[in-house]
């Protein structure tokens, strides 16, 4: 009985010691924060865990939009019981050994057993094949949590067992919940700046916020906390950015990098990032760029962008400002030319305003049984057999024959596309 008490003693101490972090995980679906589209009303994930039904599922999503908490959420919601392990520490015969227990629970009560997986994607080949005959055969049911895609990562066998949850960046109204409820907790007010700013530099990440706010509580000596607790504890300073700045500095950046001025594009890129702009958005801004102001000028503007957004998902920030820069240097300082974008857009407009006819016949399918009879395909010459790799045909209807949308400029790589352009036009008289 002594031994029992000071268990629970010690278990109350660690509980009270706890970063609050671990002290606002929710006990129920209800206490989860964000992710209204897996645990809201009618939601799928609710159904499943309120119905008891729920199988083996895979958690996958950044880091800080509540996996963990999710998955003890779904422990505090179900009969079952619930065991917790992390795929960093735990081997083999972990894994046996909890079987071992689900089994014994099944076949003594009828109870039946969550094993929530943390980092699975740390577990080898073999650690994920020996979980695959508990969860076929329903021994277990494992909850998996990933910061990585579970497609690349996880088993198929495995994968094909679970049902993948996506879980996306916390938003503001989220990340602004967790921050009243960690100053409830800790029995502390704070000024609207100094929440502003905890809330402003999270990036979706509820654990962050969370841990920056049980420090700068800790720097107001758990009394008020002030916009210079909150920097301290983000190690950081605040930066004046509203919504009129997130257009304006967004905007400086697009122009700088259009007038080929790096300095200025690294310049506004750094604003962004001190300010805690969403580095997401950024990336998508500069991969539009590269196709909207740069295009055929130099196409390897496209491939310097989207290699930098992907990048910033598999390093994150800090490290990912570096292929950020990178990109903006090289997009601010290519040819520019807009020729491709300005296609697509009055292509778009030609057909909004009714410039549609007929596909010409010898473009038609004329792979299927009776499509010649039609004529479909008839008279097609293809390309590949020209020692020109070109031959000259129509491709358009016949009522647009001769339209034109894209006119290729002058510019970088573009240029040679003109003169190709040319001398087929020549070719053709």
């Amino acid at each position: 009985m002594t031994d029992n008490l000071f268990a629970a003693a010690a278990d109350e101490t660690r509980r009270a010691r706890a970063p609050l972090a671990a002290r606002l995980r929710p006990r129920t679906l209800d206490d989860v924060v964000g992710q209204e589209h897996l645990v809201g009303p009618g939601r799928p994930l609710r159904v499943l865990v309120e119905s008891d039904r729920l199988s083996s599922a895979i958690l996958w999503g950044p880091p800080g939009t509540g996996k963990t908490s999710l998955a003890l959420a779904v422990a505090g919601s179900t009969d079952r019981a619930f065991e917790q392990m992390s795929a960093v520490t735990a081997g083999v015969k972990d894994v046996r050994e909890t079987i071992e227990r689900a089994k014994q629970r099944l076949g003594e009560r009828g109870q039946g057993t969550i094993l929530f997986l943390d980092e699975i994607h740390r577990f080898s080949k073999s650690q994920q094949d020996a979980l695959l005959p508990a969860v076929e055969d329903g021994t277990l049911t494992l909850i998996g949590a990933t910061t990585e895609n579970p497609f690349f990562e996880v088993n198929a066998p495995l994968r094909s067992r679970s049902t993948l949850f996506r879980l996306e960046p916390l938003d503001r109204s989220a990340i602004e919940q967790l921050v009243a409820r960690g100053l409830q907790a800790e029995a502390v007010t704070a000024d609207p700046e100094a929440t502003q700013l905890l809330v402003d530099r999270s990036g979706g990440d509820g654990r962050q916020v969370l841990t920056s706010l049980d420090v700068a509580c800790a720097l107001s000596n758990y009394t008020h906390v002030e916009l210079e607790h909150v920097e301290a504890a983000l190690g950081t300073s605040a930066l004046r950015y509203g919504q009129d700045d997130h257009y304006d500095v967004v905007s400086a950046f697009i122009k700088s990098m259009r007038g080929s001025d790096a300095d200025a594009a690294v310049y506004w890129l750094a604003r962004m990032l001190e300010a805690g702009e969403d580095a997401r958005f950024i990336a998508r801004r500069m991969v539009i760029f590269a196709s909207e102001d740069i295009g055929l000028a130099d196409s390897r503007g496209l491939g310097v962008a989207v290699a930098a957004a992907h990048a910033l998902e598999h390093v994150g920030l800090p490290e990912a400002q570096l292929n950020l820069a990178q990109a903006a240097i090289y997009l601010a300082t290519a040819p520019k030319s807009n020729r491709a974008a300005l296609a697509i857009w009055n292509a778009r407009a030609a057909v909004r305003d009714g410039a549609v006819g007929e596909v010409p016949a010898h473009l038609r399918d004329g792979h299927y049984q009776g499509a010649a009879e039609l004529g479909h395909g008839v008279g097609y010459r293809y390309p590949h057999d020209d020692p020109n790799g070109w031959v000259d045909q129509q491709y358009l209807p016949e009522s647009l024959d001769g339209r034109h949308w894209y006119e290729p400029s002058e510019h970088g790589d573009e240029g040679k596309i003109a003169m190709r352009k040319n001398q087929r036009s020549k070719e053709q008289l």
